[in-house]
């Protein structure tokens, strides 16, 4: 009798948000920390300007289920952070 092999692959699917109107004083590490009181953040990256370094007020934050990233979408969204209201929503891909 042959012998048979089962694998089984999970695969996690993240969710991964856009977050805009970052402080300009905003890093990866505070970004992360923002949002993980709402659950477990998979990566979390403030983009900067290729020449200069400095943020360009926008970031990406991927979550790691969709009803983590649904929570910080509701409770992040139009709230404050260091002084101005940031705008949270699920990232389109790129066309």
């Amino acid at each position: 009798m042959p012998l048979c092999y089962l694998i089984i692959f999970e695969v996690i699917l993240s969710t991964k948000l856009f977050v805009g109107s970052l402080p300009w004083s905003t890093t990866d590490d505070s970004l992360k920390e923002t949002f993980a009181a709402f659950g477990k953040v998979v990566s979390a990256k403030v983009v900067t300007d290729r020449q200069t370094g400095k943020s360009r007020g926008f970031g990406f934050v991927e979550m790691e289920s969709d009803s983590d990233a649904s929570n910080a979408i509701k409770s992040l969204n139009g709230s404050e952070m260091n002084g101005r209201a940031i705008v949270v929503s699920e990232a389109k891909p790129k066309s």
